[in-house]
């Protein structure tokens, strides 16, 4: 059973950094596509980054280029979102993504595991 687990959310001041952490379990990752996506209330999720576990190549969003990296931990098996410079518009909920095809897609219906998601707030 896959199990993806967020963690590292919280609320700080525009400006600050966070690191979201994707613990994953429950099966072999190594050919998979990881993703971070966010959703604000009342919009779509959206693809914020993705690495593909094989060979570490990275995508980000236009919004997130420089100020966000995305990684992972093979040994760990975990994925990290390093979040620097944080605006007001990067509050959301953060969610972490699984996609057994390897594909780095920015459509959210393409992966096929979840984690619950961790909120992340950016104050003024």
């Amino acid at each position: 059973q896959v199990q993806l687990v967020e963690s590292g959310g919280g609320l700080v001041q525009a400006g600050a950094s966070l690191r979201l952490s994707c613990a994953a379990s429950g099966r072999t990752f190594s050919t998979y596509a990881m993703g971070w996506f966010r959703q604000a209330p009342g919009k779509e999720r959206d693809l914020v980054a993705a690495i593909r576990w094989i060979d570490g190549s990275t995508y980000y969003a236009d919004s997130v280029k420089g100020r966000f990296t995305i990684s992972r931990d093979n040994a760990k098996n975990m994925v990290y979102l390093q979040m620097n410079s944080l605006k007001l518009e990067d509050t959301a909920v953060y969610y972490c993504a699984a996609g057994r095809n390897g594909f780095m897609s920015l459509v959210a219906v393409t992966y096929d595991y979840w984690g619950q998601g961790t909120q992340v707030t950016v104050s003024s």
